[in-house]
């Protein structure tokens, strides 16, 4: 089936697409500053539910300059929605909490791009409220995907394309090792830079000290691989300060962590077939992505110095979003899609 959108695409496509962005915190707004650097797109709608921030002009608040688009702070309130052909979703890593804004978008038929990283797989969290999400996208003829760096491509996507090459797979582990000195401050506090263990070890505790999709990036993989997964493992662990660390946005002391590693591992009958490490943390110096396929033939593929996350996650947030108006309705997987690079 063609999403409903489909014919305008042709003309959408050479002119611009029309983007409602929903969520305005330092994601959603360095998004709108990508977008306004293409000629393919425009933001002609904004919604934030901050009420201090109705009115403003999003050009303001992310490029430095009157853009015309005032924000609101409900999809009720935008008066120009026939302009919109899809939404940029950038509000919570949540999945029962975005699909409630998600049930609320469908409404108005039009086709959703997330960086909820729940969302990127979300058929183990909550099957029956996926499949209620995935029908309701059926019926109004549009479709969904949540990605991003990781989970989105890294360490999901990404190896599990490698795997095309080979004959047969026996084990999948990826590696994701960033200095997140460059990353947004909201990412340092996410991966817990520059707090105590104690402090790490409550955190920890209430699940808000994590990265966010290393059990959905297990599954995503497990299904591309027709492996069923009978045990995951996601276990926790603080990055400790061997010294004094001084950067422009926080000092760290000996002892305390200064990010986090974490292990995923996906069994099937017992045996490991998934491995995937993620270590964040300020002031390392390191950073890479590796894939090592073992199977024929085995496959290591690393990129030297890592890929930045948030000019990875704006891009492909972006990039998928020409192949997601083409798409067939329901809720993907980037694993459903095939994404290039649109220079404009």
């Amino acid at each position: 089936m063609i999403n409903r959108k489909f014919l305008n695409q042709t003309k959408k496509l050479v002119n611009q697409i029309g983007i409602l962005q929903i969520g305005l915190g330092p994601l959603g707004l360095k998004i709108n500053q990508y977008i306004e650097d293409k000629k393919s797109m425009k933001t002609v709608a904004a919604i934030d539910i901050n009420p201090s921030l109705k009115g403003k002009d999003l050009g303001e608040l992310s490029i430095n300059k009157n853009s015309g688009v005032q924000i609101k702070n409900s999809i009720t309130e935008v008066e120009n929605i026939e302009d919109v052909d899809v939404v940029i979703l950038t509000t919570t890593s949540n999945f029962a909490s975005v699909a409630l804004q998600i049930e609320e978008i469908l409404d108005y038929n039009l086709p959703i791009v997330s960086t909820c990283e729940e969302l990127t797989y979300p058929w183990k969290i909550d099957a029956e409220l996926a499949s209620s999400l995935n029908e309701k996208a059926k019926t109004n003829n549009v479709a969904i995907v949540s990605t991003g760096v990781n989970p989105g491509f890294l360490m999901d996507t990404l190896p599990t394309m490698l795997t095309a090459v080979c004959k047969e797979v026996d084990h999948i582990e990826v590696h994701r090792i960033q200095d997140a000195q460059s990353r947004r401050i909201p990412f340092q506090n996410k991966i817990g830079a520059g707090i105590s263990l104690v402090e790490f070890e409550k955190r920890k505790q209430s699940g808000s000290l994590r990265h966010v999709g290393l059990t959905e990036s297990m599954e995503f993989i497990a299904k591309a691989m027709d492996w069923s997964l009978d045990h995951t493992e996601d276990v926790i662990s603080p990055i400790i300060a061997t010294d004094n660390i001084e950067t422009p946005n926080m000092s760290i002391s000996t002892g305390d962590a200064m990010g986090v590693r974490q292990i995923g591992k996906g069994l099937v009958n017992g045996v490991e077939k998934i491995k995937l490490v993620f270590e964040a943390a300020v002031g390392t110096g390191i950073s890479y992505d590796e894939v090592l396929i073992k199977g024929n033939p085995n496959i290591k593929s690393r990129i030297e110095g890592g890929v930045h996350g948030d000019i990875a996650t704006c891009s492909i947030v972006l990039n998928v979003v020409p192949v997601l108006l083409r798409s067939s309705p329901g809720l993907k997987t980037m694993n459903d899609l095939s994404i290039v690079s649109i220079a404009n």
